[in-house]
């Protein structure tokens, strides 16, 4: 048998990922943007998040962000961004729970980003849902 044999996508699940899909791809899209010119509320936000007022950081994030999307937009090379961007979402996490950032809101956001990301490929990419099955 083959992975799509085992793990076929109805056309609803096809198009509810591509849906949750297109949705992390905005925003990441609108993160990785803002943060390529040095932007005073971009910059402002990284000093109270602990990170250096230099333009290049954010610079170097929003280009890491923005690799991370496209390959993660590309369906044959979407499993390395999902991990490549589950892995950027660690990192914002970590710089919460940091700085004792509140639970719900702004910690856990990267959690909920990467369930619907996640929830996206599973949904769109028989391989994955071949490697995660939740039914027989």
């Amino acid at each position: 048998m083959t992975i799509s044999q085992t793990a076929s996508v109805t056309p609803r699940a096809l198009w509810t990922g591509r849906g949750l899909s297109a949705l992390i791809v905005l925003f990441m899209i609108f993160d990785g943007v803002i943060k390529l010119p040095p932007l005073d509320i971009v910059t402002q936000t990284m000093v109270e998040l602990g990170w250096p007022a230099d333009p290049n950081v954010s610079r170097m994030l929003g280009i890491i962000g923005l690799v991370s999307t496209a390959l993660y937009a590309v369906p044959r090379t979407a499993v390395l961004g999902a991990i490549l961007l589950t892995a950027y979402l660690g990192g914002a996490i970590a710089t919460h729970i940091r700085i004792g950032s509140p639970l719900f809101s702004h910690t856990l956001f990267g959690v909920y980003l990467g369930v619907i990301l996640w929830g996206g490929l599973f949904l769109r990419d028989p391989r994955v849902r071949a490697l995660i099955p939740f039914t027989r």
